[in-house]
């Protein structure tokens, strides 16, 4: 028994002595033979979570434009009507800075009887809040026209982007 115990150990031994030995005898992993950077997933991470912060992103100036026609405003006058229109290309604006800052929700709806399209309705639809817009500019477009140019700087963007964040 005490034989049997003994050449269990001694096998024991060796093979632990020849992994020691092959572990030796191995050149070292370096970046350079591997051709990996095990830094890689480390530097990826940082990079993703600097991202998501908002630290390193460049925001963008948002600008938008609204048109509306006088003609088709309500009023006694064409002062009001005029005066409408500007309101009028400003809500347009508007709309279009919400669009671009929140998305635009497209519900559709197409019904197929004898495999031809018989209604085919869409709407879009746009809700949000807009803060800290500027009109740049509000000009008459041709005679029965204005247009309304209306931005939000990069500053406000950057603020909205961070506030997203803490919802």
């Amino acid at each position: 028994m005490k034989n049997i115990v003994l050449a269990i150990a001694i096998l024991f031994m060796q093979s632990c002595a020849t992994n020691l030995m092959d572990n030796l005898n191995q050149p070292k992993l370096s970046k350079n033979n591997l051709g990996d950077d095990y830094s890689a997933p480390t530097n990826q991470l940082n990079k993703t979570r600097e991202l998501l912060d908002g630290a390193s992103i460049t925001f963008p100036t948002l600008t938008a434009t609204g048109y509306a026609v006088v003609s088709t405003q309500p009023g006694q006058n064409i002062e009001q009507r005029r005066l409408m229109a500007i309101r009028a290309a400003r809500m347009s604006a508007m709309r279009e800075l919400a669009e671009q800052i929140h998305g635009l929700k497209v519900d559709s709806n197409t019904t197929v009887i004898d495999l031809m399209v018989q209604n085919d309705t869409f709407r879009g639809i746009v809700s949000g809040v807009i803060r800290g817009a500027r009109t740049v500019r509000i000009n008459p477009t041709g005679s029965d026209t204005y247009e309304t140019v209306l931005e939000i700087d990069q500053d406000m963007v950057a603020y909205l982007f961070r506030q997203a964040q803490t919802l």
